[in-house]
């Protein structure tokens, strides 16, 4: 996965995962019902600052706020690019 695109500082670059499609027991959930992903992939990662180094990398799938990052469509897919501190987790 190679996008144009170099976030700056401690910015990161992540791939939403799909929104789910249907409820464990079945049902299937409308366009309008289906909550945003709190999860993703890591696409690309910033230099970070000089006295605080980047922890995630490329390809780490991390946990992040709800209302983390501000969304981005490029070359037909749609991201969000955020601080690394708004991310909760790597998984």
């Amino acid at each position: 996965m190679s996008v144009n695109i170099k976030p700056l500082a401690d910015r990161v670059l992540v791939e939403p995962a799909a929104a789910e499609e249907k409820t464990a027991g079945g049902i299937f959930i409308p366009d309008t019902a289906k909550e945003k992903p709190q999860r993703g992939v890591v696409v690309a990662v910033g230099n970070g600052k000089p006295d605080e180094p980047m922890t995630v990398k490329v390809g780490d799938k991390v946990l992040y706020g709800k209302y983390s990052g501000s969304e981005l469509a490029l070359e037909g897919k749609d991201y969000l690019i955020m601080r690394e501190s708004d991310i909760l987790a790597i998984v």
